[in-house]
């Protein structure tokens, strides 16, 4: 008799449980980035195509610093500004003249 007692109480406080409201969430705050993170800016790409030519605009914050020229036939050569001066000097390939992006990564 004691075992049925125990699981009608038992029965009544899970029925309880469940009946209750579910609690009212709220949206997490989003998170700031921890102090001294610089922001990357990823490339803005833009493909134009000029006569047969396929001509790919690498910008970063609206300055252009690579062009890719595909030509229909052929292969691809890439106009790279290195100083940043406007000057775009021309490579067949990038692998020998690899202008590797520089981001900071810590200062002290």
């Amino acid at each position: 008799m004691r075992l049925y007692a125990l699981s009608f109480v038992l029965g009544c406080v899970s029925l309880a449980a469940v009946a209750a409201e579910p609690p009212k969430l709220e949206p997490v705050p989003d998170i700031p980035p921890p102090p001294g993170v610089v922001d990357v800016d990823e490339p803005q790409i833009t493909i134009l195509q000029r006569g047969q030519d396929k001509v790919e605009e690498y910008r970063i914050r609206g300055r252009l610093y690579m062009i890719k020229v595909t030509p229909p036939h052929g292969r691809p050569y890439f106009l790279v500004d290195p100083r940043g001066n406007g000057q775009m000097v021309r490579y067949d390939d990038l692998s020998p003249n690899l202008l590797v992006p520089l981001w900071l990564i810590f200062e002290f």
